[in-house]
């Protein structure tokens, strides 16, 4: 849905951002002016600015109430600063409005020269963008142990991989590889690789495969040309999306959007640069074919392929560059180049070509919380994380002891992952962070008021601080073993 004001133009929320985001927003948005795209602006402001008036989110109210009405937002990189404020105000503005879907495009440009000019690389890396590690859900466990909780969704999974396939679609790109951790985690990372394999049977005209996280770092580096989607979790996509940057020329050349069914937010993937900001120095180009996303989004597609067009004839024929190009003697101001834009506009590449681009049909996810309806659920035990200065042995014994008499029995103690009661002969170091696995006794049956029991004869002599219950899910285990536990 996109807002049109009495005018017939389309409202766009503008956040020109902190440090260098006022100047490459400006840039932008002059360029989209010159295309004479009907396009009308409501600037508000988030991030650094806002931190230092007191708002922990650094995100305004009026804000959030034009994005609410606009649903889309070209916006400049925000500060996150040191010392007060709290979250990052563009992760903040990503979750509240379940932009669930990062498009981070790595194309070869024009004029741009890297060790890998001439190979052709054109590839997207579409990260997920709401859950993972980014919950930001963190614990202190003991005063020496922190723990993130790591969260990955079968409707996250369901809607980020759905979103790939119909962008590759919508670009006429030919596969999806779905990049993941899932030999090491199998449940987590492991969603995402199923998800993908279930979701891939209904594009038969796209290719699809898996790849193995650092294999696929090491393959964007040694070939990635042979690269078209990629698909990945969130700290995942984040790590790799900024390596393929690296290989076209660096982040003043990285756009991005945020997209979600309700609300679309596109910037720049670089950050905010104080130490350049106001200098007129500045690569503007990836807030430029941020904007360039955003009025294709709109379906402004005429103005969005006369701007990229006039990109890469500016930078083909190199009369005006960027300082990351050509260095500071020879560089166009930030403004000389925008000009320069602007002048090549309706012109085209001679040895380069844009590429034709459909909408992108947005998947349909139920909004239903529950997208998982097991047939049978069983609690089969529970761990109990406890902080302990004990030694191994002393511990393990203890916790032997505290379980007699209770429906539940200790199966093996882990620290940090590794299995370390009882012992197997293995060389450990430890910490005072101790996973204390209890199995249900043969024959059992047991609920909460079971687990709660055994909770508090442990609570009586050692500090505990977390719990998982252990399910079985249709007859799977719902856990996975430590290591070394049988």
């Amino acid at each position: 849905m996109v807002f049109t004001t009495a005018s017939g133009k389309k409202l766009v929320t503008v956040i020109p951002g902190d440090g260098i985001g006022p100047e490459c927003v400006n840039a932008a948005v002059r360029i989209i002016e010159a295309t004479g795209a009907p396009i009308e602006w409501e600037e508000r402001h988030a991030g650094e600015r806002v931190f230092k008036e007191g708002l922990a989110s650094g995100v305004r109210p009026d804000t959030m109430e034009s994005i609410a009405k606009t649903r889309v937002v070209l916006k400049g990189p925000l500060g996150t600063p040191v010392g007060y404020g709290e979250k990052s105000a563009n992760v903040t503005l990503r979750k509240l409005y379940e932009t669930y879907a990062n498009i981070r495009p790595a194309r070869e440009l024009p004029g741009v020269p890297t060790p890998y000019s001439g190979r052709g690389i054109d590839l997207v890396v579409i990260r997920e963008n709401i859950e993972d590690l980014y919950a930001g859900i963190e614990h202190m466990q003991t005063p020496g142990v922190a723990q993130c909780l790591k969260l990955i969704s079968r409707k996250g999974c369901e809607k980020i991989v759905r979103f790939a396939f119909e962008f590759a679609r919508a670009e006429g790109r030919s596969s999806v590889v779905a990049a993941t951790k899932s030999n090491i985690m199998k449940m987590t990372e492991g969603m995402l690789k199923r998800v993908h394999e279930e979701v891939a049977k209904e594009y038969p005209d796209i290719e699809a495969w898996h790849l193995i996280i650092d294999n696929t770092a090491h393959q964007l580096v040694k070939k990635p040309e042979q690269f078209d989607v990629i698909v990945t979790t969130n700290m995942n996509g984040d790590i790799i999306s900024d390596l393929s940057s690296a290989l076209i020329g660096g982040l003043g050349f990285a756009p991005s959007a945020n997209i979600g069914n309700d609300v679309a937010i596109f910037e720049a993937v670089h950050g905010s640069a104080p130490k350049y900001a106001g200098k007129n120095v500045i690569n503007p180009t990836a807030v430029i074919l941020s904007a360039v996303m955003m009025l294709r989004h709109l379906g402004e597609f005429e103005a969005a392929a006369l701007i990229e067009n006039a990109v890469l004839v500016t930078l083909e024929e190199g009369k005006k560059m960027p300082r990351d190009v050509v260095g500071d003697e020879r560089m166009a101001t930030t403004t000389e180049y925008t000009d320069e834009i602007i002048r090549n506009l309706g012109r085209k590449p001679a040895n380069w070509k844009v590429r034709d681009y459909k909408p992108i049909k947005l998947p349909e996810v139920t909004k239903d919380p529950v997208m998982v309806r097991p047939q049978q659920r069983r609690l089969a035990g529970v761990d109990i994380f406890v902080e302990s200065p004990l030694p191994t042995e002393e511990l393990g014994r203890s916790i032997e002891d505290l379980a007699r008499g209770t429906k539940l029995h200790l199966k093996m103690i882990s620290n940090r992952g590794t299995k370390v009661y009882p012992a197997m002969g293995a060389i450990t170091d430890s910490v005072d962070h101790w996973r204390c696995r209890f199995l249900a006794n043969e024959g059992a049956s047991i609920g909460d008021s079971d687990v709660l029991d055994l909770i508090t004869k442990v609570g009586a002599k050692h500090r505990w601080m977390h719990i998982e219950k252990l399910e079985e899910i249709d007859g799977e285990p719902g856990w996975t073993k430590a290591q070394g536990e049988d």
